[in-house]
């Protein structure tokens, strides 16, 4: 499997995905709940699949690590914490037909590694061309969410804009048409 380094849009993304599978954002309810779960995510995302069972502890574990570098956005943190998360790289490469630098993951490697390195090259791209603004929490008042906004504008306010974005919406939407029943 290789990573485009300037492909940090979609890294970041699933970085954001996996941070929002935890507990505390689903109001308890684990979304990496057994050992099928990581290569169902990685299927989702459409990753390949690695050759080796994963192990769902490790994954639990990158998931707070990734989740520790969005809470805590400063921009040595993120670089020191993201460069770690590329540990899993073999080598750095160009990639075929193409002027784009990519990594590649070794030979063996797991979901986890995999989902380590994407996480890794996202966050440091988002850093280097955006920069560390970009990491927040979700502004819905009931959601524990994180996520990394890679939007042009910069403005994004939620970790999922379907979801909490929209439960937002309805709550005021509702709270207007309450004042103006009274």
């Amino acid at each position: 499997m290789q990573v485009a380094l300037d492909d940090y849009v979609w890294a970041a993304g699933i970085a954001t995905d996996l941070v929002n599978t935890a507990p505390e954002v689903w109001h308890g309810e684990e979304h990496l709940p057994d050992l099928a779960s990581p290569a169902t995510f990685a299927k989702l995302h459409s990753l390949a699949e690695p050759t080796q069972a994963t192990d769902l502890r490790a994954v639990h574990r990158l998931r707070t690590t990734v989740r520790d570098l969005i809470d805590h956005p400063d921009r040595e943190h993120l670089i020191t914490g993201a460069s770690a998360l590329t540990s899993p790289a073999a080598h750095v490469t160009l990639l075929a037909d193409s002027s784009r630098w990519a990594v590649s993951l070794r030979s063996g490697a797991t979901v986890t590694d995999a989902l380590s390195l994407i996480c890794g090259v996202g966050i440091l791209g988002v850093v280097q061309a955006l920069g560390a603004e970009r990491f927040r929490a979700c502004g819905a008042p009931t959601c524990r969410g994180a996520f990394i906004d890679t939007t042009r504008p910069g403005r994004r306010r939620y970790c999922m804009p379907g979801l909490c974005g929209n439960r937002v919406n309805v709550a005021n939407h509702r709270a207007r048409l309450k004042r103006r029943d009274l």
